[in-house]
């Protein structure tokens, strides 16, 4: 089993390599923060002719920018009626709106600047685990369609030729979304945005920022910038006590695990069309397939796991070895009373590896070595692996069914937080 990140492996795009902030410079927006977010900012400053300067603490990309599923979807975890309910009429519709328009606007950036990251736009499948979930997904599109959306919803025969599966009966597909791999398009807006203009700095952690006149100034361990406007763009990874996002955010965490790639024989039914998908489960499991062909399942919490080769999960797992897994944080607006503590360790941190394990509080599938009693069935994820890129913690998360009837693995997940992410 090979830890490490199937995009960063899988990219088109190479890294860019970035220098680190050295002395005291000057800019009109300091953007701190080199994911998804603080990059598209960049770029967009840079082409209105703004002088905009980035600190990354990383690489690009080192965070969830890089290692989230790939799925370029239109709109939030709640769907559209609920967002009008939160933010009221004129601003919950403005929020659909944009939030509707996303993907075309990713779309457009990754044909603008020939950004090679495998895009699909065949669109994304919301899959129903039970009739609650049936029951949400009608709910959901009927609130998609008033506002003009093309969205469909699948049911039996229908949902079963884009799935490739009789145990999921019914599917929302979003024909606005897609799939990416994430590390590529992250490359691709740090290569356009220094094109641009940007000046894009790695290995530049902010290690503080204070008011400076009327600027702001951000200090780095090797130099500083002052801007007057700054944009903190650090989300899950805000982790310094002088930065106020952290009070806004709790961690989630997010696993992944891949096969090798496929041939058609084995699994050409399943996502036939390289749609994205989901589950509705509140602890939601992702499927989707890269453009090689490898069948990639996810699933929310914290992920450390039994590194056994697949082959002792039984005979079903035989022939579904598995290629890299990896883990990510996102974040998410707290509950009343939590005060979220972020972790700081990076991929490859010292989280309990095999023969190393905190005992567990349970005897289920996914044990150490000397408790395992897998399940091994075509329809579950036989025991296998799992990596955190930031774990510290030693319970556990509920697993995730495979719907699709076919080998495959099963990662365990371990977590402190819960997450809707």
């Amino acid at each position: 089993m090979k830890e490490g990140c199937l995009w960063h492996d899988t990219s088109p795009e190479p890294t860019l390599p970035l220098a680190p902030l050295q002395a005291d410079h000057t800019t009109e927006v300091a953007v701190i923060g080199g994911g998804i977010t603080g990059l598209s900012t960049a770029l967009h400053l840079a082409e209105a002719g703004v002088g905009v300067t980035l600190l990354e603490a990383g690489e690009i990309p080192s965070g969830g920018s890089g290692r989230n599923v790939g799925l370029v979807n239109a709109g939030l975890w709640i769907p559209p009626d609920d967002i009008c309910e939160a933010l009221g009429e004129r601003d919950g519709e403005r929020a659909n709106a944009i939030l509707g328009g996303a993907p075309a606007e990713v779309f457009s950036l990754i044909e603008r600047h020939a950004i090679d990251c495998r895009a699909t736009r065949s669109g994304t499948l919301h899959l129903a685990h039970n009739a609650k979930g049936e029951q949400e997904l009608a709910r959901r599109v009927d609130q998609f369609q008033r506002r003009g959306a093309p969205v469909e919803l699948l049911e039996d025969e229908a949902c079963r030729q884009k799935t490739g599966t009789q145990r999921i009966r019914c599917a929302l597909l979003d024909r606005r979304a897609g799939t990416i791999n994430p590390v590529a398009y992250t490359r691709g807006l740090a290569r356009a945005a220094a094109t641009a203009g940007a000046r894009l700095h790695g290995h530049s952690a902010a290690t503080g920022i204070a008011r400076h006149g009327s600027d702001w100034r951000i200090t780095t361990a090797e130099g500083s910038v002052t801007a007057p406007r700054l944009v903190i763009a650090t989300n899950a990874y805000t982790e310094d006590h002088w930065n106020q996002v952290r009070r806004h955010f709790f961690p989630g965490h997010f696993f992944q695990v891949a096969s090798h790639p496929l041939p058609d024989e084995i699994a050409g039914d399943i996502l036939p069309e390289r749609q994205g998908a989901w589950d509705t489960r509140m602890v939601l499991s992702s499927m989707r397939r890269d453009s090689e062909g490898r069948l990639i399942l996810g699933s929310l919490g914290k992920g450390t796991a039994d590194l056994r080769p697949m082959s002792a999960a039984g005979p079903t797992a035989s022939s579904a070895t598995t290629s890299p897994s990896w883990g990510a944080s996102t974040g998410n607006v707290p509950g009343p009373g939590e005060s979220p503590s972020l972790p700081t360790t990076p991929c490859g941190c010292s989280n309990p590896r095999p023969g190393s394990w905190p005992p567990l509080a349970t005897t289920d599938a996914v044990s150490p070595p000397a408790r395992s009693s897998a399940r091994a069935s075509p329809t579950t994820w036989p025991t296998a692996t799992t990596v955190c890129c930031r774990c510290r913690s030693a319970s556990r998360s509920q697993y995730a069914p495979n719907p699709f009837g076919v080998p495959a693995t099963r990662a365990a997940s371990r977590s402190t937080t819960p997450a809707n992410a």
